[in-house]
């Protein structure tokens, strides 16, 4: 891990100026550590504020940008208005990643940066990830897979520089959470982000309110399902009250890329 980081850190500083794509989650906060520890105010940080990412992503991103004293640019980037997103077609995050590192290229030239970078690692090789061809016509620069680094390398490299999202949960955008070809609009994203949200304040850790219709399939950790069965009746009421009609638990438990399991 060290040898990746000495690479990760000389690769970074090669490049002289840069914009790093920053949601606040562990590989795209390690990697602006990172590229602002080795090119100071020659890193800027840029965020995408949309109705698929929670704003307690957003606040957390700015947090860490304020307490760190990296500048940070804060980008409007509606996936909505894409034309046939809203469709949820099967290359969905390709026209979002599209939409939004062309944004961050026009920022970037703006303030007169060399390169775009992202925070995809290794790990990310092993899943449907039709944005990562967007992120190569592009030009973004995907340092941490470049130099080899996996999640569970990334946080704990994290933790090794004190950084607190080394063990922050995963994340994706509310988008993800939708059936291939199932129509998302801002009401269902909010049903899905009011139902998370109330499984992270309730203590669990790692969550995935996936939507099929009118039905959640809940993801936790398998180590989770005593607790979430304990509260089955509170958290079945109150995602009735954000408009779900049926509630369930997914017994494979969490897992990223779920919704590609189902055939083409």
């Amino acid at each position: 891990m060290e040898e990746k980081l000495k690479r990760l850190q000389e690769y970074l500083r090669a490049q002289g100026s840069l914009a790093v794509a920053f949601s606040g989650g562990v590989d795209s906060t390690f990697l602006l550590k990172t590229a602002h520890d080795v090119l100071g105010d020659a890193c800027v940080a840029v965020t995408a504020s949309s109705c698929s990412f929670p704003e307690r992503e957003l606040n957390e991103a700015k947090a860490f940008c304020a307490a760190n004293g990296i500048r940070h640019i804060v980008v409007r980037s509606e996936e909505l208005e894409i034309e046939g997103f809203r469709h949820n077609p099967r290359n969905r995050c390709y026209l979002c990643k599209r939409e939004l590192f062309e944004k961050i290229w026009e920022i970037a030239r703006r303030e007169g940066l060399n390169a775009v970078a992202e925070g995809s690692n290794t790990d990310d090789d092993g899943d449907y990830r039709p944005g990562l061809t967007a992120v190569k016509e592009l030009g973004v620069l995907s340092p941490l897979r470049r130099v080899g680094l996996n999640k569970a390398e990334i946080r704990e490299l994290s933790r090794a520089l004190g950084l607190p999202t080394w063990n922050k949960q995963s994340f994706a955008c509310l988008s993800s959470r939708f059936v291939y070809g199932e129509t998302i609009n801002e009401e269902r994203l909010s049903m899905v982000d009011k139902a998370e949200q109330l499984l992270l304040d309730m203590g669990f850790h790692q969550v995935r309110v996936r939507i099929h219709g009118q039905l959640a399939r809940i993801e936790v950790e398998p180590e989770a399902f005593e607790k979430l069965l304990a509260a089955r009746e509170e958290i079945t009421r109150a995602l009735k009250r954000y408009g779900f009609t049926y509630v369930t638990l997914d017994l494979n438990g969490y897992r990223t890329g779920s919704m590609n399991e189902a055939p083409a």
